[in-house]
């Protein structure tokens, strides 16, 4: 198939979503923008006779997080790259994004790398109050941890200690 022809078709939505689960978030490389959540919709929409764009819906992991310019561009250029040139970007911040989001091979991801990904479904109230989450350590498993700072390498991280292996980790907040 020729260039020109390939530009010319629409791939599948579900292709789309597999270009974009290979987008890894920038501060955090083993997880992607798929697998965080960010990503929360991906159509395709009519413009007007035969022209239709790519819409991605995105949501940030919090208003002032600092990759979020990274990841609107590392997204519009994988899809780019696959040859989709009418791309547009939306991003959506009701409802705002959740840990809950993080799917489970995020969160396995997450552990692996060394950082404790959230509990999940805790109670608003807790959210709110600033209440510290429980935390297991990522490389021995204990949860006899304590809270060292309430912000680790990243503002959406706090950072702990393991008590029985003395290793330092961050712990991704719930949010």
């Amino acid at each position: 198939m020729s260039a020109a022809a390939k530009l010319s078709l629409h791939p599948e939505v579900a292709e789309v979503w597999s270009w974009l689960n290979d987008v890894p978030d920038p501060e955090i490389p083993v997880v992607s923008v798929v697998d965080l959540g960010i990503v929360r919709d991906v159509h395709w929409e009519a413009k007007g006779g035969a022209e239709s764009e790519l819409v991605v819906t995105i949501t940030p992991t919090y208003s002032g997080c600092p990759a979020t310019s990274v990841i609107a561009f590392e997204i519009e250029r994988a899809i780019r790259d696959h040859g989709v040139d009418r791309v547009r970007l939306k991003t959506q911040i009701s409802p705002p994004w959740t840990t809950d989001w993080i799917s489970q091979a995020g969160r396995e991801r997450l552990k692996e790398y060394g950082i404790a990904p959230p509990a999940k479904a805790r109670h608003l109230a807790d959210r709110l109050s600033g209440k510290a989450a429980a935390a297991e350590c990522p490389r021995c498993g204990s949860a006899n941890t304590v809270r060292v700072s309430e912000f680790g390498s990243t503002p959406c991280k706090a950072l702990y200690k393991c008590s029985d292996c003395f290793e330092p980790f961050d712990l991704f907040k719930c949010l």
